[in-house]
This record gives C-alpha cells, structure tokens and sequence, in this order.
C-alpha cells in the first residue's frame, strides 16, 4: 500500500504539455537515427523522360544523355581517301596557269553614203574569220564611251595653205568634243614637240590650236612621228585614236615605210583617222607641165596611198577634203564613227602564242547565212561600209 501511494504521487506531478513533448521526442528520435545510418546502394534507373538532344529532364535526374540516332540501312560507304602526292626530294610545289587567247574587234558599220550608223544588228549578223578560218563569237555588244583621242598636225614651213587646212581641221574637231572626251595634240616638222597633254578643257585646246602660227622646219617626217604617237599610245589601257590631219608626205623620217607600217600593225588598241590638207592647192597645180610638178604630183598620189593604208590596216577612215566647208561633215563621221560601235569577242582557234600577224576579216550576213542586204524607206538597196581592223599580232610567248 505504501508502493501504491508513491506511484500514484509521481503520476500526478507530470502535466498533460510535459507528455505531450516526451511524446514527440520519442517519435523523432527513430527518424533521425535512420537517416544518419549509411544505407546501401541502389542501382541507378535511366530517365525515361530524357529529351533526344539533351538539355534539362524531368525530376528524376538533373543530366540528359542525348538519344543516339539510328543509322540508316542505305548509308553509302565513305569516299576512299585521296592518294597523297609526295614531290621528288628537292622540289618545291608549284601551280600551273595556263591563259586562253581572247581578241576583241570593234566593228563599224556606215551606209557609203550619209556615213551614218547601222544601228540594231545582232550577233548572228556578224561572221568573223581569222586567216581564213572561222571564228565562234563568244561576246557581243554596242559599244557607245567616251574618246581618248591624240591629234597628230603637220606643222611645217612647207606653205601657208596646208597650215591653214590644218588648223581648221583642229578646230573642227574640237567643236565637236564631248565633256567626258580625253583630247591631247602634238605636231611635227623635223621633229615632234607635245602642244598640250590630255585634258577634257576644249577651249584649252582651241588656244594650243590658236597659237601655231610660225614653224620650225620645212622637214615632214610623218614616219617618225606617227611611231612615237603609237609608242606613246600604248601605255594608256582601253580604245584610243589617232587623227592624222598632214598632207601625208615624209621627207626625212629615220624610219622606212614597212618599219611603220609593222609598228602600225603590231600595236593593238589604236584605230588611226587620216585628213588630208592642201587640197585646193593641189587641185589647182595637178597637171602642169615639168619634171618638177610631175614628180611633186606623184609625192601627193604616194602620200594619199599611205594616208589610207594607215587608216584601212587599223579600221579607221581617210578623208581627203578640198575646201574648209568640208570639214565639219568629216569630224561629224569621224565623232560618230569612233562612238558608235559593235564590240565582238572571240577565242582563235589558232592559240599558239607565236607573235605571227593574224589576218581579220568581218562579213554581214541574214538569218539564212547570205549577205545582209539594207534597204530604206522605199525598199531601195543601200550600200555600207564595215570598219574593221585589217588584223593583229598574237602575242609573244615568253620561254
């Protein structure tokens, strides 16, 4: 009884918040105990959710492996390796270029009698031949620029009529100047002197016109000059002209006839204009009686015939006018002629690159291969003149 008495005296000190507390205690102390007992290892599952490129997956795993792609049953095989090549023992590596000929021909194409442009053709109507051969055209078009032009004056105390005729030619070229025109002028007696550089200024070039009045020499030396109008020509790039404006004569020239005219011929890119002076005075003294006026008649007939062959072996045209009223026609045909043109590409057949001289020669012809025919208004035939170069020299190969 006694034993009694004391239990039921401790049971009544302990509250109901006090059991409560113990309670919890009792509770927690199995969870913290399993969780600070190392537990063994499970095998890892794969995420089923994994995306097929990779990046973020789902709240099984925090890594993505991407899904390989299966391969297709069809794969080719790879291509086989290509075959190194090793170089001999000394030698270095190198490159081969190998250049295809191109030739490109302005052509002109004028009715015989207004010496006006023939306008619309189309590449079919153009044959080009090349030492007889046919050529294929790979380029066509209508060429409509700019001039770069010199003007190449006999200026000689030969007579007052030919230094007039020349001056009235020079101003009536330069009239007829564009703005974007590149212009220079240079005369000769005995020897070449540069009157004004390319310049754009026409009125620049009307002073340097104005102002040659008293020559030098009474020499022409028409061969040396024209030589060194082209050598100097030459290191300008593109189309450029010469306008000859002389009485054609050479009295003291260094060089021969064939040294000029294979100068002419080898010098690409320079299409030649020749205008004749003092042909009123010639037209009044032909004829007399005299060793003398026969051998001066047939100096003027040898200088027109070279006047035109500088002209025709180049493409351009001869002029060979009596009075000043002439003149503004001929550089109206001359403006035109070098403006308007047909431009035709080719690739010779022949492409050795032996500096031999190449002969051209280009025809028109209709749909069904015949000679083109023009007609005007009224059906009635007109005649017309191609302008071409007579030829050129294939370059030089370098060993």
């Amino acid at each position: 009884m006694a034993k009694m008495r004391q239990f039921k005296s401790v049971s009544h000190r302990f509250s109901p918040a006090v059991l409560g507390f113990v309670f919890l205690a009792l509770l927690a102390f199995p969870l913290s105990w399993a969780q600070n007992t190392p537990q063994p290892q499970q095998p890892q599952q794969p995420d089923q959710a994994s995306p097929d490129s990779g990046g973020p997956g789902a709240d099984s795993g925090t890594i993505a492996l991407p899904k390989k792609k299966e391969k297709p049953e069809d794969v080719p095989p790879p291509a086989p390796v290509a075959p190194k090549v090793k170089n001999p023992e000394g030698m270095a590596n190198f490159s081969l270029r190998i250049e295809v000929p191109e030739v490109t021909v302005d052509v002109g194409v004028l009715l015989e009698k207004t010496h006006q442009f023939v306008p619309g053709l189309k590449p079919g109507n153009f044959r080009v031949y090349e030492d007889g051969v046919e050529q294929k055209v790979a380029g066509f078009k209508r060429v409509e620029a700019p001039i770069t032009a010199l003007l190449l004056c006999e200026f000689a105390s030969t007579s007052y009529r030919f230094i007039y005729d020349m001056r009235n030619a020079a101003f009536a070229f330069a009239q007829q100047l564009r703005p974007q025109d590149y212009v220079a002028m240079m005369t000769y007696d005995m020897r070449t002197q540069i009157v004004t550089d390319f310049t754009q200024d026409k009125m620049q070039l009307a002073r340097a016109v104005n102002s040659l009045w008293i020559p030098g020499f009474h020499e022409t030396n028409m061969f040396d000059a024209l030589y060194e109008s082209e050598d100097r020509l030459s290191r300008i790039e593109g189309r450029k002209y010469i306008i000859l404006i002389a009485s054609g004569r050479d009295t003291f020239s260094k060089l021969t006839l064939d040294k000029i005219l294979q100068k002419v011929k080898a010098t690409p890119d320079i299409t030649i204009f020749t205008v004749s002076t003092g042909g009123a005075m010639r037209a009044m003294t032909e004829g007399r009686g005299g060793m003398s006026s026969q051998m001066r008649d047939l100096d003027y007939l040898q200088a027109d015939n070279e006047m035109r062959t500088f002209a025709q072996i180049t493409g351009g045209m001869s002029f060979f006018p009596r009075f000043a009223g002439e003149m503004p026609d001929i550089f109206g045909t001359i403006n035109q002629t070098i403006r308007a043109k047909y431009q035709l590409v080719y690739h010779p057949s022949n492409p050795k690159q032996d500096g031999t001289y190449r002969k051209l020669r280009v025809e028109l012809v209709d749909e069904e291969g015949k000679p083109l025919r023009i007609q005007d208004e009224k059906h009635k035939p007109l005649k017309y003149d191609i302008m071409a170069r007579d030829g050129y020299r294939a370059r030089q190969e370098v060993e």
